[in-house]
């Protein structure tokens, strides 16, 4: 028996609207939740985050809050760090830490022709052979070829408007008041944590599920 295919963006510690989606998806069997990375950070609580996805979660993909506090965790260096990145330090277990570090960096779905990943990719490469680098944190690609943040080339253009597939793509980390869709791509972090929604996507169809979030936790 086949479930559905879901998709969930950036929570980013907010675990009530995590729970609350999950009931409004009202899950079933053989259903298969994947998350988009980033569960940690700048939200009340990446512990509970992190509980319910290992409860109820397929897979969780590797974000760049997450890679940041394993390579602080690797290296010691503080310099990995941004200030929200202490409180969930304080939070984190054991089990926490070992489901981070299992997160793989993209999950593809051949049945659909779907890739699932947290950031994105460089147009110019193939999908496959990306760093987590690069797919965790990229953004928009400027005048060079080169991956980087909004902030660093605000009118550079974003990695989805260069990206012409197969495969479709269903990507997070770069957070906008509607969802993104483009025809071989959709962007589906609208921002919970700073106020927004917590966007799911039921794949094949494209369906989207959305909550409010219940404040704004994080102001950029």
């Amino acid at each position: 028996m086949k479930g559905r295919l879901i998709a969930i963006g950036d929570i980013h510690g907010c675990r009530r609207e995590f729970e609350e989606l999950l009931n409004k998806l009202k899950l079933e069997r053989y259903d298969r939740v994947i998350l988009l990375g980033d569960l940690i950070n700048r939200g009340p609580d990446s512990a509970g985050v992190i509980a319910l996805a290992r409860e109820h979660a397929h897979l969780s993909l590797l974000g760049n809050h997450e890679l940041r506090l394993i390579n602080y965790r690797k290296t010691g260096d503080p310099t990995h760090l941004k200030k929200s990145d202490y409180d969930t330090l304080k939070q984190l277990g054991r089990k926490d830490w070992a489901y981070m570090n299992a997160m793989p960096l993209t999950s593809y779905d051949r049945e659909h022709g779907t890739v699932l990943v947290h950031g994105g990719f460089l147009p110019s490469l193939p999908w496959r052979s990306q760093d987590a680098r690069i797919v965790t944190r990229i953004q928009v690609i400027d005048k060079n070829g080169a991956p980087c943040k909004r902030s660093e080339a605000p009118r550079a253009p974003h990695w989805s408007e260069l990206w012409v597939g197969p495969p479709f793509v269903v990507y997070g980390h770069t957070s906008r008041a509607e969802i993104s869709r483009l025809k071989w791509s959709l962007g589906i972090d609208t921002g919970c944590v700073m106020g927004g929604k917590l966007t799911a996507c039921i794949l094949p169809e494209k369906r989207i599920v959305q909550v409010p979030a219940r404040e704004k936790y994080y102001e950029p």
